[in-house]
């Protein structure tokens, strides 16, 4: 989130090109080892952003910790559609029959079915496929819908308001769908 907090206000700011490289490779606002690490992290939070509209970056600013990580995921979802479809297809699922767990398996399932749904998908190696739920489970947990990365209980969230007014007010009915998983 501190990265992301970082980034979105250099966006609402709408600092130029030179101001950017200035504050991602020389000031090293993201505290990284490396400009080229800046580099990566501030393209890949700034990818997810822009996906969003303003008032979404500056609730990631200027947020709470709940609203600026529910801000965060919204745009991680609208970025990686294989996180909304596991949230939606998976993830709901679960919490529809009043299991408490996500398992293995059930990542495993889904990766499948993926490739059933769209055959142009391309084959994942089973270590692409373990790395990408290690990624998305971690996502989970960040939010509040896994216990911990290790332990894979399922719990309720609530949506903050603020949230599901910016989805409403931009028709971002996917993305809805997919955050309301244990409605």
């Amino acid at each position: 989130m501190p990265e992301s907090r970082k980034i979105a206000d250099l966006m609402l700011r709408n600092v130029s090109p030179a101001e950017w490289k200035d504050a991602i490779e020389q000031k090293n606002i993201l505290q990284k080892l490396s400009a080229s690490s800046s580099k990566r992290v501030a393209a890949h939070i700034r990818s997810r952003l822009e996906l969003m509209k303003p008032d979404l970056w500056q609730m990631v600013r200027d947020g709470d910790a709940v609203l600026a990580t529910q801000a965060i995921f919204i745009a991680a979802i609208k970025h990686c559609r294989i996180l909304g479809d596991y949230l939606d297809l998976v993830v709901r699922e679960q919490f529809r029959k009043l299991e408490d767990k996500l398992t293995p398996a059930l990542w495993d399932e889904f990766v499948l079915s993926c490739k059933q749904r769209d055959p142009s998908m391309e084959d994942f190696p089973p270590s692409t496929a373990k790395k990408m739920r290690s990624v998305v489970h971690k996502i989970l947990v960040e939010v509040g819908y896994l216990q911990s990365a290790h332990n894979w209980t399922l719990k309720k969230i609530e949506i903050m308001p603020e949230i599901t007014d910016y989805l409403v007010r931009h028709n971002e009915e996917y993305v809805r769908k997919c955050i309301q998983v244990s409605k």
